[in-house]
C-alpha cells in the first residue's frame, strides 16, 4: 500500500512539476505519511481528508500534508498545515531561535515552527475561499520520531493555539490536539472548497512596498526566504560581537523572493536602530522604490541608492548595505561624469562590501543583461574571502513569480540555451499559461483583455528597432513596426510624455500597457500578464534559438569592444528577463516566421 501511494504521489508531481521527485523525498512520504493516518484514525477523525503535497498559491512550495475538516467548534470548514518532520536530533543555530541545525544537513534550515507559520498565511493571504480569515487556516509542526529532550531547544520559540510543535514523546497531546480542533465529520466537502477555490492576485512587491516599511508583515517570507532574513539579521548581530564584518549572498531566480527579504530586511533593521540602506544598479527599480515606499517622504525615499553612491563611504559606514538586483554590479563605479580623482580602478564589489559591517547581495546570474556587468556568485564569493570575510550564502528554491511555476522557468532557460538541455516542449501548468499569439495585434488584444478583467499587463521586445526622442507636439514615434501593427516605445527619460509615464515607472505606472518596454525597464518587475514579441535578433535554426548581432540595436551591444560570445549570452539573457515577468501568464510572438513555426510546435504540447 506504501508502495503504491509513494507511485501515485510521484506520477502527480512528475504530471504538474515535470520532475520525479528524488529518493530522499520518497522516503519521506513512506515512512510519515502512514504515521499520521494511523494517528487521525486513532484519534476518531478517519473521515478528515488529507491533501499530500498541497502546492501554496503563487509559489512552487508544497505543504506535506493539509487536513481538511469540519471545525468541531463553529461548523465551519477548517484546515490543519501539518509539516512532517524525521528529524531525531535537533538544536538552535548559535543560540538563534529562528534558525536550526540537524545532523547530517549540510546548512541551517527554518525552525519548522515559522516554516508552517509562513505556509499558514500564504494560503489565507492567497485563498478566496477563506476570505482572509486566520481563524481558518492553522499549522503544527510533526517530529514524529524525535524525543522532547533531543529537540529541546525548539521549544524556545512561542507557541500559540493556531502553531503548534509535537514530538514523538507528545503523541497523545497531538491526537488530543486534533480532536479538539476537528469534528468527527467528513471533511470532503471542506478539501473541494480549498481546492477548487479561485487563488486572487498576488500581493505586488511595489504595491505594498510603502506598507512594508510600516509593517513588515505586509510580506510573508518562506523557507529559505525566511533563512536568508533571519541569517542576515544573524550576522549583523555577529559582525558586532565578534568585530568582524560577514558577507550574505542570495541567490535565486525571477520572484523567488530576493526584493521581497530586501524589503523586509531594510524595514526590520531600521525599526533596529541599524544603519541600513538599499542599493541597486538600476534607475527604473531604484526611482520606482523611491517614488512607491517613499510616497512623498524624502527621509524614506533617501534610503534606496545606487551601487555608484559608495566610491567615497568610509569603511563600515553602515551596519548593512542591501544590494538587490547584485547581477548589475558593474567592473567599476566610474562614469563619464566622474571626477579624474575618483577614477582609482578599484572594483565596484570592493566599495559594496567596504561600505557596510554586513553587505547582503541579492541576485540573478541569468539577469546579467550588459556587458560591464560582473555580479557573479564566484566574483562577489572570491572578492570577499580574499580579503578574509566570512561568506554565508542561501539559494532560493522556491519561486513566486510565474505563478509559482518552476516547470515554466525550466522551460524558459531550456528554450534558450541557458542550461544543458535541448528545447523542450510546452506541456501545461495548471499554475501557468503560455500562449502564442499569431500576430502582435492579437497579443495586444488578448492582453488587453485581460487589463479589462482588472488584471495587469505589458508588452516588452528585444531592441531590434530604432527610438526615436518624442516629437515637438509631445507625442511619441511608434518605433516598434510589425506589419500594420505599431507601437512607440517606452519613454527614454524621467519626465512623462503625454499618457505615457516616465522611463521608470513604465511597468508600475498607468499608461504603461500602451509603450512596448525593454529590458531595462521591465527587469526587477513584476505584472500578472506578460507579452513579449521576440525580434529578428533571436531566430530558431535547426531547433534551436541563435542570437544574431546586427538585429540588435542595443548600444550597450553594438560597440566594438563587446565580443561576439558577450553578445550571444547578453540576448539570451534578455529574452529571459522578458519571458520571467508575468506571474499568471505569458503570451509570445515571433517576427521570424521560422521562430514563430518553432515556438507553435513546442507550444502545440500542452494539455
Amino acid at each position: 500500500m506504501e508502495r503504491q501511494l509513494v507511485g501515485i504521489l510521484n506520477d502527480h508531481l512528475r504530471a504538474t512539476t515535470g520532475r520525479s521527485a528524488p529518493e530522499g523525498e520518497k522516503k519521506s512520504w513512506r515512512r510519515s505519511l502512514p504515521v499520521l493516518a494511523r494517528d487521525l484514525v486513532d484519534a476518531g477523525l478517519g473521515k478528515v481528508e488529507l491533501l499530500i503535497e498541497y502546492q501554496l498559491p503563487r509559489t512552487s512550495k508544497r505543504a506535506d500534508v493539509i487536513l481538511a475538516g469540519v471545525d468541531r467548534t463553529t461548523g465551519n470548514d477548517l484546515y490543519l498545515v501539518v509539516e512532517l518532520k524525521q528529524w531525531s536530533k535537533a538544536a538552535l543555530y548559535e543560540d538563534n531561535e529562528n534558525l536550526v541545525v540537524v545532523p547530517g544537513y549540510g546548512r541551517e534550515v527554518e525552525h519548522p515552527l515559522n516554516q508552517v507559520q509562513g505556509y499558514c498565511e500564504t494560503i489565507v493571504d492567497f485563498i478566496g475561499a477563506l476570505k482572509g480569515d486566520p481563524e481558518a487556516v492553522r499549522g503544527v509542526a510533526y517530529l514524529h520520531n524525535a524525543l522532547d529532550q533531543d529537540v529541546d531547544d525548539l521549544f524556545d520559540l512561542a507557541q500559540n493555539e493556531r502553531t503548534r510543535l509535537f514530538t514523538k514523546s507528545r503523541r497523545s497531546g497531538f491526537l488530543d490536539y486534533l480532536r479538539a480542533q476537528f469534528a468527527p465529520e467528513p471533511g470532503a466537502e471542506a478539501a473541494d472548497h480549498l481546492l477548487n477555490s479561485a487563488v486572487r492576485p498576488s500581493k505586488q512587491l511595489m504595491r505594498l512596498a510603502a506598507a512594508e516599511l510600516g509593517d513588515r508583515e505586509q510580506f510573508v517570507l518562506l523557507d529559505q526566504q525566511r533563512v536568508a532574513y533571519d541569517l542576515v539579521l544573524h550576522a549583523v548581530k555577529r559582525s558586532y560581537a565578534s568585530d568582524a564584518k560577514r558577507v550574505v549572498i542570495v541567490t535565486g531566480g525571477p520572484g523567488s523572493g530576493k526584493s521581497v527579504i530586501a524589503l523586509s530586511l531594510l524595514a526590520e533593521l531600521n525599526r533596529q536602530g541599524r544603519t541600513v540602506l538599499h542599493a541597486t544598479g538600476s534607475r527604473s527599480f531604484t526611482q520606482t522604490m523611491r517614488k512607491n515606499a517613499g510616497r512623498g517622504n524624502r527621509r524614506v525615499q533617501n534610503l534606496f541608492k545606487y551601487f555608484n553612491s559608495f566610491m567615497e563611504a568610509g569603511k563600515n559606514e553602515l551596519d548593512v548595505l542591501i544590494c538587490d538586483e547584485a547581477h548589475r554590479i558593474r567592473e567599476s563605479s566610474a562614469n563619464r561624469f566622474t571626477r579624474a580623482a575618483q577614477r582609482t580602478g578599484r572594483p565596484q564589489v570592493d566599495e559594496l562590501i567596504s561600505a557596510a559591517r554586513v553587505p547582503v547581495f541579492l541576485l540573478d546570474e541569468h539577469q546579467v543583461v550588459k556587458p560591464g556587468e560582473t555580479g557573479t556568485v564566484e566574483a562577489i564569493k572570491n572578492h570577499a574571502t580574499n580579503l578574509g570575510f566570512r561568506v554565508h550564502h542561501v539559494d532560493l528554491d522556491g519561486q513566486w513569480r510565474c505563478g509559482g511555476s518552476k516547470k515554466y522557468e525550466e522551460w524558459v532557460l531550456s528554450l534558450l540555451g541557458l542550461d544543458s538541455e535541448d528545447p523542450q516542449p510546452w506541456t501545461g501548468d495548471d499554475h501557468f499559461e503560455v500562449t502564442l499569439a499569431e500576430s502582435p495585434a492579437e497579443m495586444d488584444a488578448i492582453l488587453r483583455a485581460k487589463t479589462a478583467e482588472g488584471y495587469s499587463a505589458r508588452i516588452a521586445a528585444g531592441y531590434c528597432w530604432p527610438w526615436s526622442k518624442p516629437r515637438s507636439d509631445n507625442t511619441l514615434v511608434r518605433d516598434v513596426r510589425i506589419g500594420d501593427w505599431s507601437r512607440p516605445w517606452n519613454v527614454k527619460d524621467d519626465r512623462a510624455v503625454g499618457d505615457a509615464p516616465p522611463s521608470p515607472l513604465w511597468a508600475t505606472a498607468d499608461g504603461g500597457f500602451e509603450q512596448v518596454g525593454c529590458v531595462y525597464t521591465a527587469q526587477g518587475f513584476e505584472y500578472d500578464w506578460a507579452g513579449v514579441i521576440i525580434g529578428p535578433d533571436l531566430i530558431a535554426r535547426h531547433e534551436r534559438l541563435v542570437p544574431v548581432r546586427a538585429e540588435n540595436r542595443d548600444p550597450e551591444l553594438t560597440r566594438k569592444n563587446v565580443t561576439d560570445l558577450q553578445v550571444d549570452r547578453h540576448i539570451r539573457n534578455i529574452y529571459k528577463v522578458l519571458l520571467t515577468r508575468g506571474m499568471a501568464g505569458t503570451v509570445l510572438y515571433a517576427v521570424d516566421p521560422e521562430t514563430q513555426a518553432f515556438l507553435a510546435r513546442l507550444i502545440e504540447h500542452q494539455t
